[in-house]
């Protein structure tokens, strides 16, 4: 039996985490020689683009925006400012927030636009129609509400969804 036909014979819920998985390691892959051909990984590249489009963007509004928690950019945001490419600026209007900018240097490094892990999901959507596109989002979307029990709106959401499928089995 191939490794085809075994992929097919798993569950729906398997086979859609082997895929989740399989994007995972390619996101991880990816990130690893972004790292070595152009200096910032891929959560570094993401910061850099987000930081682009909203210049001034304090790094709380930054996580809630990326959906983590503003310990996890810790590290990431102190990476950027190392390597020049991005500058943390104390607000004018409330000192005890930062806001951010990004360098000169940043601002070449989020003009690239070849070999990142952007440039393949942007190939693989291209791919795709775009009610494809809507549905991948919303299935997406509900994951990630499943599996983030901290958020309390998500939780709750997903709570919900739970208790609907107990009583429908129980």
């Amino acid at each position: 039996m191939g490794s085809d036909s075994t992929s097919s014979s798993l569950p729906d819920v398997l086979q859609f985490m082997q895929l989740l998985w399989a994007v995972v390691h390619g996101l991880e892959s990816t990130s690893k020689r972004m790292a070595g051909d152009l200096g910032v990984t891929g959560p570094q590249r993401l910061v850099l683009r987000v930081v682009g489009l909203f210049p001034g963007l304090s790094a709380g509004d930054l996580a809630r925006i990326l959906h983590v928690h503003p310990s996890t950019l810790t590290g990431v945001l102190q990476r950027l400012v190392a390597q020049r490419l991005l500058r943390r600026i104390d607000d004018p209007r409330d000192r005890r927030r930062a806001i951010l900018h990004l360098t000169p240097r940043g601002v070449r490094a989020n003009a690239t636009r070849s070999n990142t892990v952007e440039s393949a999901i942007d190939a693989a959507l291209r791919a795709v129609t775009s009610h494809d596109r809507r549905a991948t989002i919303r299935v997406l979307q509900r994951l990630a509400a499943y599996l983030d029990p901290g958020d309390p709106e998500k939780a709750g959401v997903a709570d919900r969804r739970r208790g609907q499928q107990i009583r429908k089995t129980g």
